[in-house]
């Protein structure tokens, strides 16, 4: 299963970079980031489910092209084939291909690759996180005034909401990052980079500790 997800997130990574910047009509797209679909997500979506299905016809899976895929209910695989639509449209090279398996509650393996800047992370449950194969942890860097914080507001659409929440973090930080794709910015995390503030934390609820 470890060798399936590397291989999985590493084919729909390489298919996507084939077409990277090759096709000038994804650049419409923009206007509607949060809705983009393109074309490529759905191939890499069909080539994804036909190769787990291929492997484990009766695992249940769920993604961001094709929903709920209801299989037997102690296995299932999360994906995002695209994660970063808008920056994929846009021929900015941050975007990812997220990938993760679970077995009953727990989360087991989990695959994020950034194909067009060569960053593959993997975790195993119990066995840490690499990036390209060596291993990463958060920063230990713990007062907030030295952080740089990643922010996804996810699918919310209230950009005067979002607003406040940046006006209120902002003076209290080195610096504020976005950057268009939730696995990596989650990744980033991971390595080191950064602090995600997810859009329903409150900034008194902050944790320490990370970089």
């Amino acid at each position: 299963m470890k060798e399936l997800v590397e291989n999985l997130a590493r084919k729909a990574g390489g298919f996507l970079v084939e077409h990277f910047r090759k096709d000038q009509t994804l650049l419409k797209l923009r206007s509607s980031a949060k809705e983009a679909i393109t074309a490529y997500d759905k191939m890499v979506n069909d080539l994804i489910i036909e190769e787990i299905k291929r492997h484990y016809p009766h695992h249940s899976l769920l993604t961001e092209e094709s929903g709920f895929l209801e299989g037997d209910s102690n296995w299932l695989w999360i994906v995002d084939f695209l994660d970063g639509t808008g920056n994929f449209a846009s021929s900015n090279p941050l975007f990812s291909v997220c990938i993760a398996l679970m077995h009953g509650s727990e989360l087991l393996l989990g695959a994020i690759y950034a194909p067009a800047i060569n960053e593959f992370y993997f975790a195993e449950r119990g066995s840490g996180a690499y990036l390209n194969g060596e291993r990463i942890k958060v920063s230990q860097i713990s007062e907030l005034s030295q952080s740089y914080i990643f922010y996804c507001e996810g699918g919310e659409k209230n950009r005067s909401r979002t607003g406040k929440m940046w006006n209120k973090v902002y003076p209290h930080v080195m610096d504020m990052r976005k950057l268009g794709s939730a696995g990596l910015e989650i990744a980033w995390v991971a390595a080191g980079r950064g602090l995600i503030l997810p859009p329903k934390l409150s900034p008194g609820m902050l944790p320490r500790g990370f970089y």
